[in-house]
Parts: C-alpha cells; sequence; structure tokens
C-alpha cells in the first residue's frame, strides 16, 4: 500500500486541543498515513503557541505559514496565499481542518478549488447568529467539505438541512474532550498558577469564579463591555473572580477606561494561561462565566457550572444536557444565574453521547476506510 499523507491545520488557540488527539491517533498508523502539520500562525502569540504544543504534546509543526493580525479578510486571504505552495508540494490525498476560525475556512478554500478532499473536524455547530463571524465560517466549511465529523446528534440534522448527503456525516463525539480527559491528570493547580504570577490570595477550592470574556460583541462595544464589568464586580463582592484577561479585552477595558471598575482585590486579573493552567483554574471553580464555546464542552465534561455571556449558543447539548445556562449581558440575569448557583448549586447536568475521551479513535477508523 501507498503512504498517503494528510494536511492537518491549526491556527489559533481553540484548535491544539482539537488537533492533539487526531496527531496522537494518526501517530500510531503511519504504516499507511502520515500528516502533515500546518500551523497558520492566526495566533501570533510565540510564547503561547509554544505552551500549547509543549503542553498537549503536539509535534512542531512542518511548516509555519506566519501570518499574524489583521482584519479577517485579510487574515484569509493570506492564508491562502501562503497555503497554496504547501498543498502544492505536499500532495495530499486530504486537508484535515478543525473548528471555526479563519485558518479552517482558508484552508478549506484552497483544498477544495484544488481538487483535494476536506475533511472538516467539529462540523454542523450552528449559533443561528450570523453577526458572529465564526458562523460565517461554520457554514462554508461545512458546505465545501468531503467528510464531516460532528459532535452531537443536532449538528447532524442541521447539516441535512443544509443539504449535505447523510453519507458525508459521521457522528464521532468530540475531541475536545478527549484532550480534556487525557490531561486532567496534569492538570496545573490554581494555587500553583497565582503563585507564579504573583498573585497569590487567601483563595479556596470552590470558592471562586473564573471569567474568560474574549468574543468581539462583547468587548468592542463600550456599552456592553461596561455593563459586563459592572456586573462582575457586584459578583466579585459574594465571590473572588479569577480572570485570565484576553489581550484583545485588556486593550478595550484600558481603552475605554475601565481598569478601575477591575481594580478590587476580589477580582484576580492573570495574563492568558496554558492550557494545563485553565484547567487547573476550571477544575476548581464554583462556577465560570465565559462568552467561549470551548469553556461550555469543557465544564460540561468536568461539572462544573457554566454562565454563558452570550445570547445563544452553536453547542445547545451543553445547556440541554450540561451544566451550561445562557444569560446574555443582561446584569440582572447574570446576577440571578449567579444567585441559584451558589443557593442550590446550579445544574448537576450529564455527560454527553460520545464524549467519551474516544472521538479521535472514531475519526481515524473512518479516515481509514474513506481515504487509505
Amino acid at each position: 500500500m501507498t503512504k498517503k499523507t494528510i494536511v492537518c491545520v491549526v491556527g489559533a488557540r481553540p484548535n491544539f486541543m482539537k488537533i492533539a488527539p487526531i496527531i496522537k491517533a494518526l501517530k500510531k498508523t503511519q504504516e499507511h498515513v502520515s500528516f502533515y502539520l500546518v500551523h497558520t500562525g492566526q495566533h501570533y502569540d510565540q510564547a503561547m503557541k509554544a505552551s500549547f504544543f509543549q503542553q498537549l504534546d503536539i509535534p512542531e509543526p512542518d511548516i509555519d505559514l506566519e501570518v499574524g493580525s489583521g482584519s479577517h479578510s485579510e487574515q484569509t486571504a493570506h492564508i491562502m496565499l501562503r497555503f497554496e505552495p504547501v498543498l502544492d508540494k505536499v500532495k495530499p490525498c486530504a486537508v484535515l481542518v478543525v473548528g471555526d476560525v479563519n485558518s479552517t475556512v482558508a484552508c478549506g478554500l484552497v483544498a477544495v478549488k484544488k481538487a483535494i478532499p476536506v475533511i472538516h473536524v467539529e462540523a454542523g455547530l450552528r449559533s443561528h447568529d450570523r453577526q458572529m463571524p465564526e458562523e460565517i465560517n461554520r457554514v462554508l466549511t461545512d458546505q465545501i467539505s468531503d467528510t464531516l465529523f460532528t459532535t452531537e446528534r443536532s449538528a447532524h440534522e442541521h447539516l441535512l438541512k443544509e443539504g449535505i448527503e447523510s453519507r458525508r456525516i459521521h457522528f464521532v463525539g468530540n475531541v475536545m474532550i478527549d484532550t480534556l480527559r487525557a490531561n486532567l491528570e496534569h492538570a496545573i493547580a490554581f494555587t500553583e498558577t497565582l503563585k507564579n504570577y504573583d498573585k497569590a490570595q487567601p483563595v479556596k477550592v470552590g470558592e471562586y469564579a473564573l471569567l474568560t470574556l474574549h468574543r468581539p460583541s462583547n468587548v468592542d462595544d463600550p456599552r456592553t463591555l461596561t455593563r459586563l464589568l459592572l456586573s462582575i464586580a457586584g459578583i466579585s463582592r459574594k465571590l473572588p473572580v479569577i480572570f485570565p484577561i484576553h489581550p484583545r479585552t485588556h486593550n478595550q477595558i484600558k481603552q475605554q477606561g475601565l481598569l478601575d471598575v477591575i481594580s478590587s482585590p476580589t477580582i484576580i486579573g492573570l495574563p492568558p494561561v496554558g492550557y494545563l493552567q485553565m484547567l487547573g483554574l476550571m477544575q476548581s471553580a464554583k462556577l465560570v462565566l465565559t462568552d467561549s464555546g470551548g469553556l461550555q464542552e469543557e465544564t460540561t465534561s468536568l461539572g462544573i457550572p457554566c454562565v454563558t455571556l452570550r445570547e445563544n449558543t452553536e453547542r445547545p447539548i451543553t445547556v440541554e444536557q450540561g451544566t451550561n445556562t445562557i444569560v446574555g449581558t443582561d446584569p440582572e440575569k447574570i446576577q440571578a444565574c449567579v444567585d441559584d448557583i451558589l443557593t442550590t448549586g446550579g445544574k448537576s447536568g450529564r455527560i454527553p453521547e460520545y464524549w467519551d475521551g474516544k472521538a479521535a479513535e472514531r475519526i481515524l477508523a473512518e479516515i481509514k476506510r474513506i481515504y487509505l
């Protein structure tokens, strides 16, 4: 059998946790298939990238396209221009993309234009909010993909409604949970993280909230950002809040003159943290407040109550079966949800189907059947 190559693409932080178990699975079957790892450089913090690759045991990429920052159009265009020569050189049997970032759709478009099959991991998720750039990326990537791997049953229905043939859709589970389960025992204790950043505080396990905030709809609108931070300040008077601050969010907080709002000693601001640090922070939290899609899934797997600071979610299973509650940006709804968790413990939830740490194995089995 002639050995074939699959080009695997990562671009931004959420991709790293999704590609890690797939690369691990591909390594086990290299007698028939090799992988060529492309990092587009969409996530341009080199220190953070190195941290994630090391912590998740991802090999150094075969090539880094180093596209850096820019508008959505600029970033997508630069990725496409730099990715095409890679395909001409490698001549893969397929291109595998994950998630919903600009790198996902850009590399998918280049591949399909060159008649190379596209494999999309985490297909079919829909928020039904076309104002979200990620939603556009999801829809377009699914339309040009040959093989679509889904994380939950509702994704299958979305794809069928959009004209995708059932034979191309495969329900395999959630690779994010593969990574979480594989790394639970390696999570870095939240106390160590606080100590490393000289933020040591008398905070106990299960007696703090973890906050992440990065979506443009939340941080780019001054009124929305102010409303959210004032809500967090109110919550911090009842429960300390640990807040790893995304660079984009920090810039907006500074520009809008809102640093004083989060200057309370019960709001513990941190720089962005690595995966194992974030896992430790999550594990020991009383609750998580976030606008991240990945954290909605991870908190459901961990059984930690999640308060989602968005009006919608592309991961409805985390609400229907998991620990997630959608509250939007209304301060009263946020406070009411937090108060309920503090009083009752919040939603207990259950682990969704196929969130068992074996999604990558199922993906590899389908890839071998279809492409090898």
